[in-house]
């Protein structure tokens, strides 16, 4: 079962364009997307999937499973690094377990996006309120990381930088991404409540252009994936299956704590992939900002050379076996 729905991932446009920019790579193509079109398409999904959720909020309402879901994802979000920060303490220095702990905390938007894809191949349905949990789940992850550091670091530290908590607050709450996604969101839902034709004037460019821009960034994406991995041998062996094992057992969490919220099995497979997928945007700008101890080249060749692609490839449908097994009355 896991393995037809690993094959039919794995042979979904989107996924396939992700191998495509890795071969490149490997086959020393000189294909390369120009700097600014890979931002500009990440802006584009982010605020696309947001006005749509935003519409489906507004169909689905404010109650039911949404708050408790939502504060599921939140707490969520401060529990995985404290788990990570504890595992990678085990090998690693406070600086570069804090970070990389921070990065598995918080959320990759655009696995999201793939799995949400993966959804629609399959006829599994979702509700758009996911994106709210998605957009909630970036600033704490980054807040517990800054924590650790400033109780487990050395009090004399070399470097050290004075942390300003109203900067860093704004940065983690009011970054680019977090700020798309919740305007798109709030955006989706005023139009859908007040302005129907709106909704329908939207619709060519948050609908149909959607699935072909999914194809262009993971295109790139797989361009860059392929570019960090050489990265991972200085990780070393006890990172580089980290990043392998530290999704799974986060996304086994994940599916108990759906099935506790009585969530359905695509909204399940969504919130595992929150709890699974990690971040190699937002929070690793934070870090070199507060934490220049903490090597780039750990939690960002982990998260964007390792665990991105695993997920996407291999990792949601797996997830989606779980899904199945754990939640059969609703599978």
């Amino acid at each position: 079962m896991v393995s037809n729905l690993v094959l039919q991932n794995v042979l979904t446009p989107p996924v396939l364009f992700f191998f495509l920019g890795t071969i490149a790579v490997a086959v020393r193509s000189d294909l390369e997307i120009p700097a600014p079109l890979p931002k500009l398409f990440s802006l584009y999904l982010l605020l696309a999937i947001g006005f749509k959720g935003g519409i489906e909020l507004e169909k689905s309402g404010l109650g039911g499973q949404v708050l408790p879901t939502v504060l599921a994802a939140i707490a969520m979000s401060l529990l995985i690094p404290l788990i990570c920060f504890v595992i990678l303490r085990l090998k690693l220095d406070v600086f570069n377990s804090a970070a990389i702990a921070a990065a598995y905390g918080s959320i990759s938007a655009v696995t999201f996006i793939t799995a949400e894809s993966f959804l629609e191949s399959q006829n599994i349905p979702f509700d758009g309120f996911m994106v709210a949990a998605l957009a909630f789940m970036e600033s704490p992850a980054i807040i517990v990381g800054l924590l650790l550091v400033k109780l487990f670091a050395p009090k004399n530290r070399p470097n050290s930088r004075e942390m300003k908590w109203g900067a860093i607050l704004h940065e983690s709450m009011l970054n680019g991404s977090v700020y798309l996604l919740l305007g798109s969101l709030l955006i989706g839902f005023l139009t859908a409540a007040y302005n129907p034709g709106g909704v329908e004037k939207m619709q060519p460019f948050t609908g149909k252009l959607f699935y072909g821009a999914e194809c262009f960034f993971l295109l790139d994406m797989g361009i860059v994936a392929a570019q960090r991995l050489p990265s991972l041998k200085k990780a070393g062996s006890f990172l580089i299956m980290f990043a392998i094992l530290i999704p799974l057992f986060n996304a086994m969490i994940g599916v108990f704590v759906a099935k506790a919220l009585l969530l359905g099995p695509g909204n399940a497979l969504l919130f595992a992939i929150l709890c699974a997928s990690a971040s190699y945007l937002a929070v690793p700008a934070a870090m070199r900002m507060t934490v220049p101890e903490a090597r780039a080249s750990y939690y960002i060749s982990t998260t964007l050379g390792l665990t991105f692609p695993f997920n996407i490839v291999i990792g949601i449908p797996i997830y989606m076996g779980l899904v199945n097994k754990i939640i059969p009355s609703l599978g």
